[in-house]
């Protein structure tokens, strides 16, 4: 089916506003999936797959378990990146400061598709970002790079896993210069290049965005679930039985 970017943010708010929850903003949430969504990358559905790990994981800041000049780790004791990247970013790009590259090592992650808008502002502030993780299923890995002078990344894809790390981790690199990856790379499997995406992004606003008809009745289903429980608790708040 075809919906509007407003719809799908309206819909996004309205589910992750019923969960109730201390950490993640709402809207920011919102526009993250619907983002996504635009660029064809089926941001509706990572949400889909997101909400149980944000009903059941720990409503609390993640963890710093290491810092040093140019680099940070955290630990996200395996809840979904959805809620924490935002902050994530901010505070990574207040330590980065005035260096040349910056690391940001995340652990224990979930739902990672859900950073790319995120990682897609990074532009506007004309710094370079490369992320990447591997998968539990395929595509084997993921590289994200979005270089200077550009407003879509380009993104590979890889059947076998290129590095040897956490299939839960996420692994993201900032740098005021370009990462030159191409002569670096030789076996992708598949690429969607920025123009691309552009194109894409361009269409949605046009025509309306695609998204699948399942997931879109599941998010639906999942607004309104928990508004009902919302209501029903409210009820019983104030008196009623």
């Amino acid at each position: 089916m075809i919906v509007s970017h407003n719809e799908i943010v309206a819909m996004v708010y309205k589910a992750f506003t019923g969960m109730h929850r201390e950490v993640g903003e709402a809207d920011v949430i919102a526009s993250m999936v619907a983002e996504l969504e635009m660029a064809g990358l089926d941001g509706v559905r990572h949400f889909n797959n997101a909400s149980p790990y944000i009903l059941t994981e720990q409503d609390t800041p993640i963890d710093i378990v290491h810092q040093e000049t140019g680099a940070i780790r955290f630990d996200l004791h395996g809840s979904s990146l959805i809620c924490h990247l935002p902050a994530i970013m901010d505070y990574a790009l207040e330590k980065m400061g005035y260096l040349d590259h910056f690391q940001i090592y995340i652990m224990n992650c979930h739902n990672r598709w859900l950073a790319y808008s995120e990682l897609v502002k990074l532009a506007d502030n004309g710094i370079a970002c490369l992320a990447k993780w591997d998968n539990g299923t395929a595509p084997k890995h993921t590289l994200f790079t979005l270089n200077q002078g550009f407003v879509y990344p380009d993104l590979y894809f890889f059947n076998e896993p290129q590095d040897n790390y956490n299939t839960n981790d996420m692994i993201i690199e900032l740098a005021t210069a370009n990462f030159d990856i191409e002569q670096d790379i030789e076996h992708f499997d598949h690429k969607i290049s920025t123009d691309e995406l552009f194109e894409t992004h361009q269409r949605s606003w046009k025509e309306g965005i695609h998204v699948d008809d399942k997931q879109w009745a599941i998010l639906k289903k999942t607004a309104a679930a928990i508004l009902v429980e919302n209501s029903e608790m409210s009820s019983k708040g104030a008196g009623g039985v």
